[in-house]
């Protein structure tokens, strides 16, 4: 595992990182729901879902599990160690596979492989791929490529 910018740089691509198991559940969706303002039923009325929608019941929202990349990356103890802050520089071929139901809650995790590391004026560029996967389907249900630039110290 890497643990420099030095060592970013020359390990070359593939795997670096499997997070542990993040407990999804009505509440941490409906927590996100009122923080990003996106209250729709599918997402934050059980009893409406169950009785409307498709998946019968509620389903997490694609952009909370694309938002615990960053915590996925800290779990996996990737940040260099030499690195002050990261810049977050975009997100790219992100693809909601497939919905996620809530049910009583589901855990999911991140298999993280390195694509391209490159040294910029600004610092290390990373491009990693994230392959959220929920427990007991080893099918990823969002894939998505982050970029950042580590910044040195």
């Amino acid at each position: 595992m890497p643990r420099t910018i030095a060592e970013f740089l020359a390990i070359g691509s593939g795997p670096i990182g499997l997070s542990d198991w993040i407990a999804i559940d009505q509440a941490r969706v409906d927590a996100f729901a009122q923080a990003t303002h996106h209250t729709h039923w599918l997402h934050t009325d059980p009893e409406r879902a169950r009785d409307e929608s498709p998946y019968e019941g509620t389903v997490a929202h694609g952009f909370l599990v694309l938002s615990l990349i960053n915590h996925a990356i800290d779990q996996c103890d990737l940040r260099p160690t030499n690195s002050e802050y990261a810049l977050n520089y975009g997100v790219d071929r992100v693809r909601f596979l497939k919905p996620m139901p809530i049910g009583n809650g589901f855990r999911l995790r991140d298999r993280i492989t390195l694509i391209e590391a490159d040294m910029r004026d600004a610092g290390l560029f990373t491009r990693t791929k994230h392959a959220f996967e929920i427990e007991g389907d080893d099918t990823p249900c969002i894939v998505a490529e982050y970029l950042a630039i580590w910044v040195p110290s």
